[in-house]
């Protein structure tokens, strides 16, 4: 099946009644959580962050609520830090005005995909029973296995931050920069969540020793839709469904080989007895 052909299939998936009932769920999770952590912020008031802005340029100690969330305690103690020198202080404006814009979104991204891994069986089961039923599936890991890559996703994640701080100040060099670790996250989560749902272990090496980069332009692809803003709280039921598809129809290949393997080995087989039988007759 052509690559087009797949997206097209997908599409058709999605916008059935069942998946569109489970395309609510993350919609509504992602706002509520963004919700909670905004108005958290807005207690606080935004307008603290010009206060400190100030307070720092005239070398005045910083006053900040104990009370605060952490994350708004750690961002005002950086802001005053950098703002203390004229040098760094036209480059974290630019940081808070674009890339904080991009931050956000992305942020937005990473909790819905962190979301949908949990509905992910749900909806490859509905997928499998309208598509694939001709195939018995064997699920890899454990319960504990999305955890810990999610803890592992979102260290390596952090580590990619870091190390790429010094381009985060080039100007088009910063915005790939940014989106590398997001990129990193978006792709280790949906393949691993879709992939162990589908796949053993051993199906899982040999398909992604054939097909890695196939599946990477793949997620390369829906990245580049969840860029799209907001689409992601929509269409992140879609990416499972695209993935999903992908990775039922190279278990179809796969397991159509091994079939195939034996079929031939049989006749062989078979075919040696036969020469036997006709040897010992003679």
């Amino acid at each position: 099946m052509l690559e087009g052909q797949i997206i097209g299939l997908s599409v058709r998936d999605f916008f059935t009644k069942p998946m569109l009932k489970i395309a609510i769920l993350p919609l509504l999770l992602t706002m509520l959580i963004m919700l909670i952590i905004f108005y958290s912020a807005a207690d606080y008031g935004f307008d603290s962050l010009q206060i400190t802005i100030e307070q720092s340029q005239n070398g005045q100690d910083i006053n900040i609520d104990e009370n605060a969330p952490f994350y708004f305690v750690w961002m005002m103690s950086l802001f005053a830090f950098l703002f203390k020198y004229s040098i760094t202080s036209w480059l974290v404006g630019f940081l808070v005005y674009t890339v904080g814009t991009i931050f956000v979104m992305m942020f937005s991204v990473l909790i819905t995909i962190a979301i949908i891994g949990f509905l992910t069986p749900m909806i490859l089961t509905i997928l499998q029973k309208r598509h694939y039923s001709h195939l018995e599936i064997h699920p890899f890991g454990t319960l504990l296995s999305p955890l810990w890559v999610l803890l592992k996703s979102t260290f390596v994640m952090l580590l990619l931050f870091i190390l790429l701080i010094p381009l985060y100040f080039i100007p088009l060099i910063n915005i790939i920069a940014i989106n590398i670790p997001f990129y990193y996250f978006f792709h280790k989560l949906l393949t691993f969540d879709v992939a162990s749902t589908i796949l053993s272990k051993d199906e899982y090496v040999l398909i992604h020793a054939r097909k890695a980069n196939s599946f990477r332009f793949r997620t390369i692809f829906l990245y580049f839709v969840s860029m799209i803003p907001f689409i992601t709280l929509f269409s992140a039921v879609f990416y499972i469904i695209y993935l999903g598809h992908s990775y039922f129809l190279q278990l179809e290949k796969l397991r159509g080989i091994d079939l195939n393997a034996k079929d031939i080995n049989s006749d062989l087989r078979s075919e040696n007895k036969e020469e036997r039988k006709l040897i010992e007759e003679k």
